[in-house]
């Protein structure tokens, strides 16, 4: 498929459900990580153009993130309290016996109309699973055992007699009923992981319905699109690609980047060098040192995700370009964190979402 065979461009947005925003800086950030807000928030992403929600999985506090709400639980309710928007919950191997959750997300699909989705996160911060008591494993484990927690959950879902015998997870003929809802384009719900590492890729490749990216620059996205999709197509396969971005769309593009020097500016020096310290090894850890947060600068690390990569800073059509641009390079969905979440998402979808589709379909259009 051809980048202008593509589908339209789909959006995603962080749930503010863990404290502290999305940036780890001082500067004002008029967003809060209440139920009450995210319920407001997740009405008005699915009326703004969003067509999925990325629920956050955190256990202990981290990066300025003193508290946080289960990643499951309000995925549930953000559910029940919208129509059309499609919520993935992050999830830990480790943390979850994955038939128990393959339940649960069955009635979150079934109450939801087949609006659940799942984001299998391999781990990356090992104070969260010690502390627990839960073992710690090293990154190409935690990723075996990722993808065997991917396996299980089609496995229990699509078979009336599943069977699965893996190093970390096994199932003997098990009946789970009712199975999830069948739908067009998708037989379960769908199944998001990411990832830099070439344990990730491969994995991605192999097991994953969507394959995450940490904030990029386009030619870096398509150097994991390429890779991804390679090994997809030896497993008999294809992918789809979401990319972090952290969206700063202003009038003017002098006060967008203000915007974003104001967050470097006010980071919280000490979360961003501890935040390093933890999740640095993800990459270090690996044998051919690629992984995320591999080489992030502190700059990079103030969005935890590496989002300013993404460079969606400046006008409503400046940043429609860039978006544009990740489309042509093979990204399906761009996952947009923001600073004022709530009048942000207003404004992407007043200014930034119609611009972007008039290009979008231009280009189209001089394709056919």
């Amino acid at each position: 498929m051809t980048s202008t065979e593509r589908p339209p461009l789909q959006f995603a947005y962080w749930v503010p459900n863990v404290s502290g925003g999305l940036v780890v800086s001082n500067v004002e950030q008029r967003t809060d990580w209440s139920y009450d807000y995210n319920v407001k928030l997740a009405r008005t992403a699915e009326a703004n153009g969003f067509d999925y929600a990325l629920t956050q999985v955190r256990y202990l506090a981290s990066y300025s993130a003193a508290d946080q709400h289960e990643s499951t639980s309000f995925s549930l309710a953000l559910l029940a309290a919208t129509e059309r928007l499609k919520v993935i919950a992050a999830v830990h191997p480790g943390m979850w016996q994955p038939g128990v959750l393959a339940k649960f997300l069955t009635t979150a699909d079934h109450i939801s109309g087949g609006r659940a989705a799942v984001n299998v996160v391999s781990g990356w911060l090992k104070n969260e699973f010690t502390q627990l008591g839960e073992p710690w494993l090293e990154h190409g484990e935690r990723y075996r055992r990722a993808e065997e927690f991917i396996q299980y959950l089609r496995a229990i879902w699509t078979s009336d007699s599943a069977e699965f015998n893996g190093d970390f997870y096994r199932l003997h003929d098990f009946n789970m009923r009712p199975k999830p809802l069948d739908l067009p384009g998708r037989s379960h719900p769908e199944v998001f992981m990411g990832g830099n590492s070439t344990a990730a890729r491969g994995m991605g490749g192999r097991v994953a319905d969507w394959y995450f990216m940490n904030g990029s620059s386009p030619e870096g996205a398509q150097e994991q699109i390429d890779e991804v999709s390679a090994h997809a197509a030896a497993a008999g396969r294809a992918v789809k690609f979401g990319i972090n971005g952290f969206m700063i769309a202003r009038d003017t593009e002098a006060e967008a980047h203000q915007v974003l020097q104001d967050i470097i500016d006010g980071a919280d020096r000490e979360a961003v060098e501890s935040f390093g310290d933890a999740v640095k090894q993800a990459g270090a850890s690996t044998a051919d040192k690629k992984g995320m947060w591999a080489d992030a600068t502190f700059d990079d690390m103030v969005q935890y995700n590496e989002g300013f990569r993404t460079g969606l800073v400046g006008t409503p059509e400046q940043v429609a370009r860039r978006l544009l641009e990740y489309r042509r390079r093979g990204v399906d969905l761009m996952l947009c964190g923001f600073l004022h979440f709530q009048e942000e998402v207003e404004y992407f979808g007043r200014e930034v979402l119609p611009v972007y589709r008039e290009l979008e379909a231009s280009e189209l259009a001089v394709a056919s």
